[in-house]
């Protein structure tokens, strides 16, 4: 028998799927790539599928967690912020306690998914659980909660070599540093949208920290970003097609600063959604280098539907 949800039932769920961000895909992308990097990486462009359908849904569930966590945090700031008073929490449509009690659920149905896989991954999945509830917080302490931010993400990358491999090698320590700067520069380039109301209410990040530097900064970090993948290349002897997707990768960084050099707000945010092609070249370098061509021209074939559809 089909379920007929009432319009306030309706309205309930759609709240929230709104403060869980399900209608902005971009932050899912964000935590997507470094764990396919990583998963891809481990397994020699053959991972375990198992391991890949658990981090997929993890990735959904814990980026939906993490945001359902920040909004509680931030729900006395976002009513202030011209992009955020609008959210469940800041106006008053949800309560905190159901967004303690729905980052709860979604924790634990994570943890569920995490249970699957080895010991040191499940270990592992304690501390990417500290570093994502902790993060909201650290605007308040530091003007660097993008690098938090930045370890939150790329915490899956040495649970993804644990759950494929057993172990987290040299490499995936690497991997992680580039997902850290990687996350440093593009949430620069996000905090560089909110940062005259930041100021206002007093809120911390590297934006403010950079001040007018903000670009030349950011432009440093992607540098040392790029380095870092072809430090990664060198050691684990990668060929022509990684080199090209870091090429990619370097072309959109550039494409980025070419955005950002007014400090333009719609600009700085349009630089900050085109990091879900940097990690996509990235991706697609690993997947010519390790699974050939007809695997490559899919993942393009599906890159350029997402892009279609994304407009």
């Amino acid at each position: 028998m089909r379920r007929v949800f009432k319009p306030a039932a309706r309205e309930r769920i759609k709240l929230y799927l709104i403060l869980m961000r399900m209608d902005r895909p971009i932050g899912i992308m964000l935590l997507l790539w470094p764990t396919l990097w990583a998963l891809w990486i481990a397994g020699e462009g053959r991972p375990d599928w198992l391991v890949v359908l658990v981090f997929l849904l993890g990735v959904l569930l814990m980026r939906s967690a993490g945001c359902v966590i920040n909004d509680f945090a931030d729900r006395k700031f976002d009513p202030y912020v011209e992009r955020t008073q609008d959210r469940p929490l800041a106006a008053g449509k949800l309560q905190p306690a159901e967004a303690v009690l729905l980052f709860i659920i979604l924790c634990l149905i994570a943890f569920h998914l995490v249970t699957l896989m080895n010991q040191l991954t499940v270990l592992l999945s304690f501390v990417a659980v500290l570093i994502a509830a902790a993060y909201p917080y650290m605007k308040r302490y530091h003007h660097l909660p993008q690098v938090h931010l930045g370890l939150a993400f790329g915490w899956s990358v040495p649970m993804a070599f644990a759950a494929q491999t057993g172990d987290v090698p040299k490499v995936a320590w690497l991997l992680l540093m580039v997902t850290v700067l990687w996350a440093t520069a593009y949430d620069t380039m996000y905090a560089m949208v909110d940062r005259e109301d930041d100021m206002k209410i007093g809120v911390k990040s590297t934006a403010i920290l950079f001040g007018e530097s903000d670009t030349t900064i950011i432009g440093m970090i992607q540098f040392m970003l790029i380095l870092t993948l072809l430090i990664i290349g060198h050691q684990l002897e990668m060929g022509v097609p990684y080199y090209l997707g870091v090429a990619g990768a370097a072309g959109f960084a550039t494409y980025q600063q070419y955005l950002i050099k007014d400090r333009d707000r719609a600009a700085c945010f349009t630089a900050f959604l085109n990091n879900d092609w940097f990690g996509a070249s990235i991706f697609a370098g690993l997947v010519f280098q390790y699974n050939g061509s007809l695997w490559g021209l899919a993942l393009l074939a599906t890159l350029l539907l997402y892009w279609r559809i994304g407009r």
